[in-house]
């Protein structure tokens, strides 16, 4: 059986998780790491693995058949164009990139080579969720009826460590609107299609930080729907993704918790607890009736590993990237629009970001 030769650029911790899942996978060989440091090195050797100190010394010697960014952003586009320019795929970590010019830069070459030759996927993991497929199920079978609203949260307490150990955190760029928000960006279109709209503020008030902790955003969808999240690191609260979705098990978990609540004119869901309340009859809704009441049944998978099945299709042009690079440029242009409203303090349109 043909192993596919995958090569992982970056060794800090999310790379290491690559490292992992790629040695797991039967179906690859990780033929390099990349990484500068000393501390890359040293692993690569525990492990065996050919090591690079850099991705143009990589390309010099071997082909790849995919390579996996996990790189400082504002690598992230130099670096897919060097991959793409050697003729091997590519999955890049979000945020795609480290500006909304840089991404549409990468774009731009996808577009004018063709998917089937430029062949990028972007590290939105949790797309490759089956908590986020059966919610997606719930919305296109109709049983929520026509979509209304969306209830989002992101709350969570990061230890003073998280701080002390990267300084960078606590200013401007370190927040939680630019680290964590843009995870939720895209299940939130995933869910409810592309966003037109933002509101937002932002404090700082509890860790007194140049950066915020702390934000409260509205959305438009170009579906009507209308949506509102809270989000903050420094909130003593298990209402977010990794704390209720059970699928990274770093993290302790609370099964009665939910991050999301869709609701629509037939029902509504909760995210992941996946209780279901809908209405027996179109012609027979009110606030007095009771809801049908159920939960439904969820196979809970290691996104990540899915997602590297994925990405060995998207290797061979079997599938399109579930996460195209157009995604990652847009989730990018909804956070930089959030950025301006909280700066502005007025409502900016996407078209405006």
């Amino acid at each position: 059986m043909y192993k596919f030769k995958i090569a992982v650029v970056g060794a800090g911790a999310i790379g290491r998780v690559h490292i992992h899942i790629v040695q797991a996978n039967v179906q690859c060989e990780l033929i390099a790491v990349v990484d500068p440091t000393a501390a890359a090195q040293e692993l690569s050797h525990s492990k065996g693995l050919r090591y690079f100190e850099s991705l143009t010394q990589l390309l010099s010697e071997d082909r790849p058949d995919g390579v996996i960014l996990a790189t400082p952003n504002a690598m992230h586009v130099t670096q897919a164009l060097q991959c793409l320019e050697a003729g091997a795929a590519v999955l890049v970590e979000k945020p795609i990139a480290h500006t909304v010019a840089d991404a549409q830069r990468l774009l731009d070459v996808i577009q004018s080579q063709g998917e089937q030759k430029a062949r990028v996927l972007v590290g939105h993991h949790r797309a490759h969720s089956p908590i986020m497929a059966q919610a997606r199920a719930v919305i296109e079978e109709g049983r929520l009826g026509r979509l209304v609203s969306v209830m989002g949260s992101a709350m969570f307490f990061k230890p003073d460590h998280y701080f002390t150990d990267a300084p960078w955190r606590t200013l401007k760029g370190g927040g939680p609107v630019l680290i964590n928000l843009i995870h939720e960006i895209h299940n939130l279109r995933m869910l409810c299609g592309d966003i037109l709209e933002v509101q937002a503020m932002a404090s700082n008030a509890v860790r007194g930080f140049e950066v915020e902790d702390t934000a409260a955003v509205n959305f438009r969808f170009a579906s009507g729907v209308l949506g509102t999240f809270l989000l903050s690191d420094t909130a003593a609260s298990a209402r977010s993704w990794e704390q209720t979705s059970q699928e990274n098990k770093d993290y302790a978990s609370y099964a009665d918790e939910d991050c999301y609540v869709l609701a629509g004119t037939m029902g509504s869901l909760s995210i992941p607890s996946m209780r279901l309340k809908t209405y027996a009859r179109k012609d027979d809704r009110s606030w007095f009736k009771p809801f049908q009441r159920a939960t439904l049944e969820l196979q809970r998978e290691d996104p990540l590993t899915l997602q590297l099945q994925h990405f060995l299709e998207v290797i061979q042009g079997k599938a399109r990237p579930l996460v195209s690079a157009y995604d990652g440029l847009q989730n990018l242009q909804v956070v930089e629009a959030i950025a301006n409203a909280i700066q502005s303090q007025q409502s900016v349109k996407l078209s405006d970001a």
